[in-house]
C-alpha cells in the first residue's frame, strides 16, 4: 500500500507540475516497486490455493481492479522508460487514484475466506504436504527449488564454467578435473537443498542428517578441489595503475585479510567444524532452528562454510594463509574422525529426542517412533562421515606426492646446472677457513 500511495502521488504531481526528469525516474522506480510487491502477493495467493469463487466476490473484484490499474500504470511507466518521455496525461493520474482507492477499500473491508482448502499441520509447520513415506524415487523427484541456495548453486556453476571457457579461449590451460569437481559440488548442493532430501529432511531427522552430511562433508570437498579463487585471479584483470582497486584486488585483500587468517587457522577451523556440530544438536538451538525455513537455511549455510574452511586448510590449492605441513594436515584430518564417530554413537544411544516437540507435532504416519528415526540419523552420520574422509585422504596424499616430485625435479635441475658443485665448493671453503682459524 505504501508503494502504491507513493506511486499515485508522483503520478498526480506529474500532471500538476512541469515535466521533470528526476520525477520521471522516481515514478518509474516506485511503480516497479509496487509491481514487484503485487507480484509477490499474487504468488503467495497462488501458493495458498485461493479459490476462484473468492475472486468473483466484491472483495475479489476490488482486488482485480487494483491489480489491473497497477498493471496499466506499470506498463505505462515501462513505456516512458523506453521512450525517455514521462506521460503527463490526467488519465495516468486517474488510473493511479483508482488503483489506490480500490486497494484502500480492500484494506477496510473484511476479507472472505481465502483458502479453498483448510491448512493442515504440515502446511503450517512445513509450508507444504509430503506425498507419502520417503522412497528413493521420491527423494530424487520431489523437488522444491531453494530460491536462495539452489539459485546460488546454479549461478556458481555457470560463473565457474564461463570463467574456465574464457581462460581456455585466451590460450591458458585450466585442469578439467577442477571444473568437474566444482560443477559436481554445485550439483550436489542443488540436490541437497532442492530435491526430496530437503523436503523430507525438514520433517524427518534421519533424512535431515543425509542433507547435513552432504552439505558439511561432501559438497565442501568438491568445491575446495575446484580452486575457485585461483580461477578468479587468473581470469579477472588487474586494475590499471592509479585506478581504484577492482574485483581482483578485492579478492586478494579478502584472502589475505586478518579475518580470513583467523577463520582458516587450523585450531579455529577445527573448533568450528567439530564444535558447531555439538552446539547445534546437543543444545536447544536445534529445537528452534528446525521449526522455521530460515532455520534450515541457516544450518545449511553454516555447515557449508565450516566444511569449506576446514577442508580448505587441508586440501585447498587456492592462495591463502600459511598452511600446516602435509603430515600436520593428515593428523588434523584423523583427529576429526573420533568426534564424528562419537556424535553418531551418541545420537544412536540417546533416550531423548532432539527437536521432539516439532517432530511430534508433525505426527508423520510413517514415523511412529521419532527416537528410532533419530537412531537411524545417528547411524547415517556415523557411516556417511567415512566416505568423504577417504576422498580427502586420497587427495591429500596425491598432493603430497606431487609436491615431492616437483621438489625432486627442482633438485635435479639444480644438479644439472651445477648448483650442487658450487654449494659443495662453498662448504669446503668454509671448512678450510674454520681449520685455519683453529690452527692459529
Amino acid at each position: 500500500a505504501l508503494a502504491v500511495s507513493m506511486w499515485a502521488g508522483l503520478r498526480i504531481v506529474g500532471v500538476l507540475a512541469p515535466p521533470d526528469e528526476a520525477l520521471r525516474r522516481r515514478t518509474v522506480i516506485t511503480g516497479m516497486a509496487a509491481g514487484t510487491v503485487a507480484l509477490i502477493y499474487a504468488i503467495t495467493l497462488l501458493m495458498l490455493r485461493v479459490g476462484l469463487q473468492n475472486l468473483t466476490s466484491g472483495y475479489g473484484w476490488l482486488g482485480i481492479c487494483a491489480a489491473g490499474g497497477l498493471l496499466l500504470g506499470v506498463l505505462a511507466d515501462a513505456r516512458s522508460m523506453l521512450t525517455g518521455r514521462m506521460g503527463s496525461r490526467p488519465s495516468g493520474a486517474a488510473v493511479a487514484v483508482i488503483t489506490l482507492s480500490a486497494l484502500t477499500l480492500t484494506a477496510v473491508q473484511t476479507a472472505p475466506l481465502l483458502l479453498s482448502v483448510r491448512p493442515t499441520v504440515w502446511d503450517v509447520l512445513l509450508g507444504y504436504e509430503l506425498p507419502g513415506p520417503p522412497t528413493a524415487w521420491r527423494l530424487l523427484t520431489f523437488w522444491r527449488l531453494d530460491t536462495f541456495l539452489g539459485v546460488a548453486a546454479v549461478a556458481m556453476a555457470g560463473a565457474y564454467v564461463f570463467a574456465a571457457i574464457r581462460l581456455r579461449r585466451r590460450g591458458d590451460r585450466w585442469p578439467v578435473g577442477r571444473t568437474v569437481s566444482w560443477v559436481a559440488g554445485c550439483l550436489a548442493m542443488l540436490a541437497a537443498t532442492g530435491s526430496g532430501v530437503r523436503s523430507y529432511g525438514s520433517a524427518m531427522f534421519s533424512i535431515h542428517m543425509v542433507e547435513h552430511m552432504t552439505l558439511n562433508m561432501f559438497v565442501p570437498v568438491l568445491l575446495v578441489l575446484g580452486a575457485p579463487v585461483t580461477l578468479a585471479l587468473r581470469v579477472l584483470p588487474s586494475a590499471a595503475h592509479g585506478a581504484p582497486p577492482g574485483p581482483r584486488e578485492w579478492i586478494v585483500r579478502a584472502v589475505h585479510s586478518p579475518f580470513t587468517a583467523f577463520l582458516s587457522n587450523p585450531i579455529t577451523a577445527f573448533v568450528l567444524f567439530v564444535g558447531s556440530l555439538y552446539a547445534v544438536y546437543f543444545t536447544p538451538l536445534f529445537d528452534t532452528l528446525v521449526r522455521y525455513h530460515w532455520g534450515h537455511e541457516f544450518m545449511a549455510v553454516h555447515f557449508l562454510i565450516t566444511g569449506y574452511l576446514f577442508y580448505w586448510g587441508i586440501i585447498g590449492v587456492d592462495p591463502g594463509p600459511r598452511r600446516l605441513p602435509f603430515l600436520g594436515r593428515l593428523a588434523m584430518l584423523f583427529a576429526v574422525m573420533p568426534f564424528h564417530a562419537f556424535f553418531g554413537i551418541a545420537m544412536m544411544t540417546m533416550e531423548s529426542s532432539v527437536g521432539a516437540n516439532f517432530y511430534r507435532s508433525l505426527a508423520l504416519p510413517w514415523v511412529p517412533d521419532i527416537n528410532a528415526d533419530q537412531h537411524l540419523g545417528g547411524a547415517i552420520a556415523w557411516g556417511a562421515s567415512e566416505v568423504p574422509l577417504v576422498v580427502v585422504v586420497t587427495a591429500l596424499v596425491t598432493q603430497w606426492a606431487r609436491q615431492d616430485r616437483r621438489a625432486a625435479a627442482r633438485a635435479d635441475r639444480h644438479a644439472d646446472a651445477g648448483y650442487d658443485d658450487d654449494l659443495e665448493a662453498y662448504n669446503n671453503m668454509l671448512r678450510e677457513l674454520a681449520r685455519q682459524r683453529s690452527n692459529k
